[in-house]
């Protein structure tokens, strides 16, 4: 599979000439807890040669390549990606640092040591609970749940907790959260849901689990209150993100 999702990468680049600088995975397969069916999540940041962006007519900043039952693969443009960086977007923090990587061109690996610095704990947590919370009311409210999405719930929790802990990056991979912030009172039964998942398949229905669903009520509550009460960073200027940019789009494409 990583060497078809290679050649996908390839034929992105030959079909609108653009150089691909990283391509990750994202999703379950990256946060540790793929079910059996689950799919690959290709996110990827590519450069255009230079003239294209000094275009009157700007080219597309975002590539849809596929979707189907195995294959999810979809791409952001560098100049997108970098301004969206300068706004402290959480979740391209989680593609810079996704454990899978399928590519990554040596100026990528440059550029990227300097991104962590536009990191914002207060947005990223504001991100991470609102995903929590739109889970929570979309899917655990029902007589029956899937792990599944027990597991996104806490893994954005989690985050939150990291970030509240921490005032950094949360890990990307939900074991290394585990790590660090899972609740001991927690630990028996998220050990069994992350077994669970990897024998059931994505929508298979099971029964609540009392703790796990308390422990994200009250914590969705908790974070509503923490981020309040957090300083937000001075906002950074836009040199540095110019630089790397346009050492990004000047080599061959």
């Amino acid at each position: 599979m990583i060497e078809k999702i290679r050649k996908e990468i390839e034929e992105i680049e030959n079909t609108y000439s653009v150089k691909i600088l990283l391509a990750i995975e994202s999703g379950s397969r990256a946060w540790g807890f793929a079910s059996p069916d689950s799919d690959y999540d290709v996110r990827f940041i590519y450069a255009r040669r230079k003239e294209e962006y000094l275009r009157l007519d700007p080219a597309e900043d975002h590539i849809e390549w596929k979707l189907d039952e195995v294959l999810d693969v979809n791409g952001w443009d560098v100049q997108k990606v970098l301004m969206q960086i300068h706004r402290g977007n959480p979740t391209l923090f989680e593609w810079i640092h996704s454990p899978i990587v399928y590519k990554k061109e040596n100026n990528w690996v440059k550029a990227e040591n300097a991104l962590d610095a536009y990191f914002d704990p207060r947005k990223a947590v504001y991100h991470y609970r609102g995903l929590a919370k739109r889970t929570y009311l979309e899917y655990l409210q029902e007589e029956k749940v899937t792990y599944k999405k027990y597991l996104y719930a806490l893994r954005s929790l989690f985050a939150c907790l990291y970030i509240e802990k921490y005032q950094a990056i949360p890990p990307v991979q939900f074991h290394a959260l585990c790590q660090s912030v899972l609740p001991s009172e927690l630990k028996k039964d998220v050990d069994m849901l992350l077994e669970k998942k990897k024998e059931v398949k994505e929508k298979d229905l099971q029964d609540p689990l009392p703790s796990i669903q308390n422990f994200i009520t009250e914590e969705l509550v908790h974070q509503e209150e923490a981020v309040k009460v957090m300083t937000c960073p001075k906002e950074r200027d836009w040199e540095e993100l110019n630089s790397i940019f346009l050492e990004l789009i000047t080599f061959g494409v």
